[in-house]
């Protein structure tokens, strides 16, 4: 894969690095010319740093982590380049990513940005043109390296001015993995996470959850959007929705954010769901998540059950009959 040389000893670059397999090859691809690499992770609700600071850790790689949060809303809610298959706005959440990234290389000294893309491999994202069209929009076009597909695509500054050399990066295209199951043994790497994956705004159900919300409510919170990740979500109507938790997890979340205007239902003595509808509600949405709660817990489906109704200090016992699960359905997001 060639050595080092005194000339690129001081040439720094900046991974957009996020703990995968192609990440993690692009900084060593980098590394191994000798040149200084730190890498940059992004955080939102829709998808953690966790396995970058993993990975960065395990391979002893400097990494800055940054909340995009505010800006990314803003983004999602009307993306230049639309959705993919769910609520993914790959291309311009790639771009916004590149965008930060760059304005981190020229207030670091850095010389130039990379990713571990490979030409292909997704084929909405990362064909030639939307590479092309990410790296013109970031405002950073000619600073930005792919060192997985370099030789497959044109020069860039750094291999241009000799601080990269073009030979020692590499021409991977396409769905397969051979090329980089390959170099990860050639590197010594043998433990990483699965290709894709990580961001829930490719998740069917999720995005339709989210959808949801962008039409119902104007000025959600992040912690609606927290609560889009747990349970089974009901639209009763315009401002009103109920959820139910699946299993003890989601229980344990819903109560972790729950609120004081919101009710809390849950069966006694009975193992059952928790049962959240955020914000106040009048007695008939009550009832309505009362027999939700009945419904999928273990309670009898054909007779009355109490349930218990906690909103802030206030507590009210709901007798009711298990909702029909044919209706419940109806209104499942």
């Amino acid at each position: 894969m060639g050595g080092e040389s005194s000339q690129v000893l001081k040439v720094k670059g900046i991974a957009l690095f996020s703990g995968g397999l192609d990440s993690i090859l692009a900084v060593k691809v980098i590394q191994q010319q000798g040149i200084d690499v730190m890498g940059v992770t992004y955080e939102t609700p829709f998808f953690s740093s966790r396995n970058a600071k993993i990975a960065a850790e395990k391979i002893s790689l400097p990494l800055s982590t940054m909340d995009i949060t505010g800006v990314y809303l803003e983004m999602l809610k009307a993306p230049r380049y639309g959705y993919g298959k769910n609520m993914n706005p790959c291309i311009d959440c790639h771009t916004m990513m590149l965008t930060f990234t760059g304005k981190i290389m020229e207030e670091s000294g850095a010389d130039f940005i990379f990713t571990g893309e490979v030409l292909g491999q997704r084929p909405m994202s990362q064909n030639r043109q939307s590479l092309h069209i990410v790296a013109k929009n970031s405002g950073y076009h000619e600073y930005i390296l792919r060192p997985l597909s370099a030789r497959l695509l044109p020069e860039t500054k750094p291999e241009i001015e000799g601080k990269v050399d073009r030979q020692q990066l590499l021409a991977l295209r396409g769905k397969g993995r051979k090329g980089q199951i390959e170099l990860a043994r050639y590197y010594g790497i043998s433990s990483y996470t699965a290709p894709a994956g990580g961001c829930l705004l490719t998740d069917p159900g999720f995005s339709k959850r989210l959808r949801d919300l962008f039409t119902h409510a104007k000025n959600f919170s992040i912690r609606d959007i927290e609560l889009l990740k747990y349970g089974r979500h009901f639209r009763i109507d315009e401002n009103t929705k109920i959820i139910v938790g699946r299993n003890s997890t989601d229980n344990r979340a819903l109560m972790n954010l729950a609120h004081d205007k919101d009710s809390v239902i849950h069966i006694p003595q009975i193992p059952g769901p928790i049962t959240l509808i955020p914000n106040s509600c009048d007695d008939s949405t009550l009832d309505y998540g009362a027999s939700l709660c009945a419904l999928y817990s273990d309670a009898p489906k054909d007779r009355e059950v109490d349930a218990i109704c906690r909103t802030g200090n206030t507590i009210r016992h709901i007798r009711i009959k298990p909702f029909r699960k044919e209706d419940a359905e109806n209104r499942m997001l």
